[in-house]
């Protein structure tokens, strides 16, 4: 069984974008009233709550609180982390996988609190290109690695099915620090491991 989040919301800010979602609908010629309609303001506010929790989270207090003194010096590599954000110009999701690597100076964290700073960031109303080097910054003021490492592969559905309606197109985008940009050896092993 999946773990499951104890979805909390503001009741007010629900009723809020409860009643802007109901002229929305509205204005898109339907019936407010219908049956399979009269809940759905309600729980498409709830759903942008979801989509926008990150703007309450803080990635380098997470970070903060699992941080252990270790002389590992190697890279760490978490990559395949599934990642759901919504575009900030369609307000449509876009969607894919984030790999994230950083070599230690003396302190590492918990590899569940990296999961954590991509879904922070990605909970937010974003691009990708700001999504990957916030995580990128959130990481590398946390832990003061010697390097951080991000890469981004995701599909936007504001491209695949509306506008240009191109279903099969990637968008990649990378952002890397420290040792990862002055040692092409260092980068490369971290573009091999994730591919």
């Amino acid at each position: 069984m999946a773990y499951e989040k104890e979805e909390i919301y503001d009741e007010k800010v629900t009723a809020e974008i409860a009643v802007h979602v109901k002229e929305i609908l509205r204005l898109l010629g339907e019936d407010v009233d219908r049956e399979g309609l009269v809940k759905t303001p309600e729980r498409v506010a709830k759903a942008m709550q979801f989509l926008t929790q990150g703007y309450t989270q803080n990635g380098t207090e997470i970070i903060h609180k699992a941080i252990f003194d270790e002389k590992y010096s190697q890279m760490v590599l978490v990559k395949d982390i599934e990642m759901y954000s919504v575009c900030e110009h369609h307000m449509l999701p876009f969607l894919g996988k984030c790999h994230v690597a950083y070599i230690p100076k003396g302190r590492i964290t918990g590899l569940s609190k990296i999961a954590r700073v991509v879904e922070t960031f990605a909970r937010r109303l974003q691009v990708q290109e700001r999504l990957t080097e916030q995580i990128r910054d959130c990481i590398q003021e946390a832990l003061d690695p010697l390097g951080v490492a991000v890469v981004i592969e995701a599909t936007h559905t504001c491209m695949q099915i509306r506008g240009v309606q191109k279903s099969n197109a990637v968008t990649t985008t990378s952002a890397f620090s420290g040792i990862f940009m002055t040692s092409s050896r260092t980068r490369n092993e971290f573009l091999n491991l994730i591919k």
